[in-house]
């Protein structure tokens, strides 16, 4: 059965009975229908949130079809509620681009899936069109700034970086000319398109701790310099007071459910190669004030969105997690081990001891930070005993706790042992996280941090174009920020052909962008694709609606 036919199948309950477990009132719900709502933000309990136990989902480095930390988190807080804790699962919203590019949705899969899927999937609350919308109103008022005779505040224009976003994938948008037309249709200039979920205003929605914060934030975006050198900022241009009436409803994170009825929290969706990938910090606080444990993920592998998780969102929010779960497969463990991607439904031994190298470095990044992990095997059809056993026998021998997981065919059931693990693993392990670095470091020395230890890189090198923007980041004051690592996810290194735990290698950072109302800085490295193209044979091309309303073909 496909994700879609399993979830038809499921009788959902109305959002009241939802948020009558999740513990909050059901007039306290802003409905969306009867399975959706949103949550008040008043509703965030700071006492609950540091009592309540924090877990991450992470994953070794993923092949390009994900290695199903969704669907682990999903699986994970239906099993914890299977063994009598109060869980809940937090989790960031899909973008468009994806479900109709190549990898899909992002609901989770199987028996382990938020629900209804289909919307989540698609327009859910709106939360991504009202970000799309207020990014494009700030790249409307600069356009409108430069053209204006009155109003104009000097902007050069060759300065300006701001592009505008749309969630869907495009190759074409990614440069074009805009103000072509004649002087009353602008000054031409080079601009662009980015995907939405690649937007500063995603990422300063999902680190703002409130409205007031949010404002704020949306002032400190950077848009560049005036003709004699001085900075601008959206606040200049009186910008984010209406930036922040259009996200007005997108800040409060929203209450759907799981395939077995665990109350779910989708909120956010920020990229993990160019942003933090992790859901909102208001989401998280929101999970924690109701429940015991909750369960949430950081996009791709451990050494991008993990890092990112602890080094901004968690020390920008107070928050610290308890446990880490990685989540490894049989199938990635042999690409990294040099298997070829076509081949990996293959039993191969020799690839998966050689993938193990991936996995060895992970393990020991998530020790740099001081916190206790268990390794969640995804079991997938494909995946022989014989290879399962030994990953498992590996683990074992090196005295790591492991657990496989069956979520996507057996949901909570699935995964019954995961949880006791997690719950043992936070109950037995005094783990204290430590941030990597600090930000008050220079940035080269935060930046040298991360490449050297989480990565693994021999050295940092920096071309003249990122020696030019680093100055302009100290020239700004901007440089205690914290640093988001923009790099491929294909590799531990900058360069996606480098599998397995590549070694002697140098991460070169070819440009770094201020993002200061998000409140970090970007070194670039490797090429990061922010406005996505569609595949040969997208998927949109097997999804398809019938005259009852029925949707065909998305997963």
């Amino acid at each position: 059965m496909t994700d879609i036919e399993i979830a038809k199948g499921i009788n959902l309950k109305p959002i009241g009975e939802i948020a009558d477990s999740f513990g909050v009132s059901r007039d306290e719900l802003e409905l969306y229908g009867k399975y959706k709502a949103k949550l008040p933000l008043h509703l965030i309990d700071e006492e609950k949130v540091h009592r309540a136990k924090l877990i991450l989902v992470s994953a070794i480095s993923p092949t390009p079809a994900g290695e199903g930390k969704t669907t682990i988190s999903i699986g994970l807080s239906q099993g914890l509620n299977r063994i009598g804790k109060k869980a809940t699962v937090v989790l960031r919203e899909p973008s468009l681009g994806p479900v109709f590019g190549i990898k899909g949705g992002a609901t989770g899969g199987g028996y382990s899936q938020v629900l209804p899927m289909e919307d989540i999937n698609l327009h859910f609350t709106g939360d991504f069109a009202a970000i799309e919308k207020a990014h494009n109103l700030l790249a409307a008022i600069i356009a409108n700034n430069i053209q204006s005779k009155k109003n104009n505040i000097g902007l050069d224009p060759r300065t300006i970086t701001w592009k505008r976003v749309m969630d869907m994938n495009d190759r074409s948008l990614r440069n074009i000319i805009v103000g072509l037309g004649g002087s009353s249709s602008g000054i031409p200039r080079e601009s662009g398109f980015d995907i939405t979920a690649a937007s500063e205003v995603m990422a300063i929605l999902c680190l703002a701790s409130g409205l007031n914060d949010l404002k704020e934030r949306l002032g400190n975006i950077f848009i560049g310099f005036t003709f004699d050198k001085k900075a601008i900022y959206a606040r200049d241009l009186k910008a984010n007071g209406a930036m922040a009436v259009l996200l007005k409803d997108a800040i409060k994170p929203n209450l759907v459910q799981t395939a077995e009825g665990t109350p779910a929290i989708i909120h956010g969706g920020p990229f993990a190669n160019i942003a933090q990938g992790t859901n909102s910090v208001l989401a998280t606080k929101m999970g924690l004030s109701y429940s015991e444990y909750v369960v949430t993920e950081a996009g791709f592998g451990f050494d991008l969105g993990a890092e990112k998780f602890l080094d901004i969102k968690c020390l920008s929010s107070g928050l610290s997690p308890h446990a880490v779960v990685l989540v490894a497969t049989i199938r990635a463990l042999k690409y990294h081990g040099k298997m070829p991607l076509a081949d990996l439904k293959q039993p191969n031994l020799e690839a998966l001891k050689a993938g193990f190298v991936n996995l060895e470095k992970h393990i020991e990044n998530i020790k740099l930070f001081n916190i206790c992990s268990v390794v969640a095997i995804n079991r997938f059809v494909s995946d022989t005993d014989e290879e399962v056993d030994f990953l498992v026998d590996y683990c074992k021998h090196k005295g790591i706790q492991v657990s496989v997981a069956d979520v996507w065919a057996k949901g909570g059931e699935g995964a019954i042992d995961l949880a006791t693990k997690v719950v043992k693993t936070v109950e037995l392990c005094n783990s204290r996280f430590i941030p990597l670095y600090d930000w008050e470091w220079t940035v080269e020395k935060k930046i040298e941090t991360i490449a050297k230890k989480i990565y693994g890189a021999e050295a940092v090198d920096y071309t003249s174009k990122a020696k030019a923007s680093l100055r302009k980041v100290y020239s700004l004051g901007l440089d205690k920020l914290p640093i988001c690592m923009a790099k491929t996810q294909k590799s531990l290194s900058d360069n996606p052909e480098l599998l397995g735990r590549p070694k002697d290698f140098i991460i070169t950072v070819r440009d770094i962008e201020i993002a200061a109302g998000a409140g970090f800085i970007i070194p670039i490295t490797g090429d990061i694709m922010r406005m996505p193209g569609l595949p040969e044979f997208p998927a949109s091309e097997s999804i398809d609606i019938d005259n009852d309303g029925n949707i065909i073909g998305l997963f």
